[in-house]
């Protein structure tokens, strides 16, 4: 795998047949794989593909939950398309799942994610993004597991929205389920987000050399 932008969907070349979760295999539409700008500052990690992601391939894409959080996208200057786009024009932000495949009638259970997790830790580790958001609490326990010293369990993905959280290598800005924010909410995580934006490094980082 390398960090060369050809393409916005998968730029990885992850396996789009992957068969390690059996049940999984039989539930879903097709594998949803990261997507976005390889140079991106910002990471964005949901729980599992929707719906809308199952059908279209792309994270946050398809449904409501999708069209909120592209709608934020935006309102960000990371997206330059409408909300609804199912190829959405991304620039210095990607999106991705902690599970890759989606069951309709659950959420993906804790081996699924740990089979998953090397996915995730090679985009990461490619990307090497200056802030990870995890959207919802799910993705907020994995990542604050993983990247910080904290006991996962003290973390609150509504108490702990909008703030900035030191990780290991990382930032954490945690974020509620687009879906179901309010607008004080929304208006929040922009300005709150919109404060980090302005660093120095959103004009750097993303375009050096790997």
């Amino acid at each position: 795998m390398d960090a060369n932008q050809q393409t916005r969907s998968n730029p990885f070349g992850m396996d789009a047949d992957c068969e390690n979760c059996p049940e999984l295999c039989a539930t879903r539409e097709r594998v949803v794989h990261g997507y976005g700008d390889v140079g991106a500052d910002f990471l964005f990690v949901g729980e599992a593909p929707g719906p809308g992601a199952d059908r279209t391939g792309v994270p946050f894409t398809g449904d409501e939950r999708g069209e909120a959080l592209q709608h934020v996208l935006g309102l960000l200057g990371l997206n330059n398309s409408l909300p609804s786009a199912d190829d959405p024009e991304l620039e210095n932000a990607f999106l991705t799942y902690l599970a890759r495949c989606r069951d309709p009638d659950r959420s993906p259970t804790d081996d699924e994610i740990r089979t998953c997790e090397p996915y995730l830790n090679a985009e990461i580790r490619m990307i090497n993004p200056e802030i990870l958001v995890p959207v919802g609490q799910r993705a907020l326990t994995e990542i604050a597991t993983e990247y910080t010293t904290t006991p996962a369990e003290e973390f609150d993905a509504s108490a702990d929205h909008a703030t900035t959280i030191r990780g290991r290598g990382f930032e954490i800005v945690p974020m509620t389920d687009p879906l179901d924010q309010t607008d004080a909410e929304r208006e929040a995580f922009l300005d709150h987000f919109s404060s980090l934006m302005d660093r120095d490094y959103r004009q750097t980082k993303g375009r050096r050399g790997r």
